[in-house]
């Protein structure tokens, strides 16, 4: 399992190089988060998630089986990859981030292309509702001046 990739895969790379052609700008394995984002875009206050689907035990995949050997080892391991993912993702959302995660068999070609335009969709219209959310608590507290104190 050393050889494992857990950074820069062909899947995180292709979702990266489509937001960054879409003009979008982001940090990409942020440290600072819990499990270290694969995606993080703070203009957009979204986290994205790129995840294999037996890593992380897609459920309902065709990609995600348990291994028929060492059956304990493996189920235990990815029933705590898949307990872990549901943590961060409670937390990171508790601290007023918006989490999408993309899943392995969503990048498959036939679905690639619907699937990034939505996940494009997903994440600036985030950024226009969080607009939106600020715009209505500067209305809620007042009108605001040409001097830009509140009337």
């Amino acid at each position: 399992m050393s050889h494992i990739r857990g950074k820069d895969t062909r899947i995180e790379v292709l979702v990266r190089r489509y937001l960054f052609s879409r003009g979008l700008r982001f940090r990409k394995n942020d440290r600072r988060y819990p499990g270290h984002p694969d995606v993080v875009l703070p203009k957009w206050h979204t986290i994205v998630f790129i995840n294999g689907c037996f890593w992380h035990a897609h459920q309902g995949c065709s990609k995600y089986s348990i291994p028929k050997s060492n059956v304990e080892f493996w189920t235990a391991k990815l029933t705590r990859n898949h307990d872990r993912d549901i943590a961060q993702h409670a937390a990171l959302e508790s601290a007023g981030w918006h989490v999408i995660v993309v899943w392995e068999c969503e990048l498959a070609k036939p679905v690639r292309e619907a699937r990034l335009e939505r996940l494009y969709t997903e994440i600036t219209a985030s950024g226009s509702m969080a607009s939106n959310e600020l715009a209505g608590l500067a209305n809620a507290a007042g009108s605001i001046n040409a001097g830009g104190s509140i009337v």
